[in-house]
């Protein structure tokens, strides 16, 4: 039991290095002796639990994606007034993205020297998210909230996208923007566009 707890302490250990230095110099400018020195383990230690820097970094993506938060909200986004929803999906979107900036802003620089299998991975994965909320908004139109005619797939990536360009333009490229307008200014435009008129 014991020795389980410390490997998946060691697990942890090596993601949060590769996190750190994947967000310091990027994929392409770490090397796995550097992660495994951070992470205070041996190189050999680091490929018995990731067999690739390659499969490391897809972890690291996998671990900071929005989708495991978004799977937990559903439920909750359920029970709420859509608007309230819709603010809270935000909230939650827009704290990860801050969280995570120097890590996004490596990899839009580096993405297009990204091995395909990682660049079709992480696109799967905001594909994902994507069809997650996509399927709330489903619901939301068997319960009359949501007009019938949207495509919720294409909401949902119009939702999100909104959302990412407004933290672009102030996190990354530091424009100035009032962080807390722009995104409820997102979050108007899209109620009003996708919520059913009242009969």
């Amino acid at each position: 039991m014991l020795v389980i707890t410390d490997m998946k302490s060691t697990k942890d250990r090596i993601l949060e290095s590769a996190l750190k230095l994947f967000s310091q110099k990027g994929y392409l400018g770490t090397t796995t002796k550097e992660i495994a020195k951070e992470a205070n383990v041996a190189e050999v230690t680091l490929f018995r639990y990731f067999t690739s820097k390659e499969n490391l970094f897809v972890e690291v993506i996998k671990s900071q994606s929005f989708l495991p938060k978004l799977k937990d909200l559903i439920p909750k986004l359920k029970q709420m007034d859509y608007y309230k929803a819709l603010e809270t999906t935000a909230k939650y979107y827009v704290k990860l993205l801050k969280k995570k900036q120097n890590l996004i802003h490596i990899m839009l620089s580096e993405m297009f020297k990204y091995p395909e299998e990682i660049r079709e991975i992480h696109n799967k994965i905001i594909q994902e998210v994507h069809r997650v909320f996509a399927e709330y908004l489903e619901y939301l139109k068997t319960s009359g909230e949501v007009k019938k005619e949207i495509n919720s797939i294409y909401a949902s990536s119009a939702y999100f996208g909104m959302l990412f360009s407004i933290f672009l333009k102030k996190e990354l490229f530091k424009k100035a923007v009032n962080l807390n307008e722009a995104v409820h200014t997102c979050i108007k435009i899209f109620y009003e566009g996708t919520k059913k008129d009242s009969a």
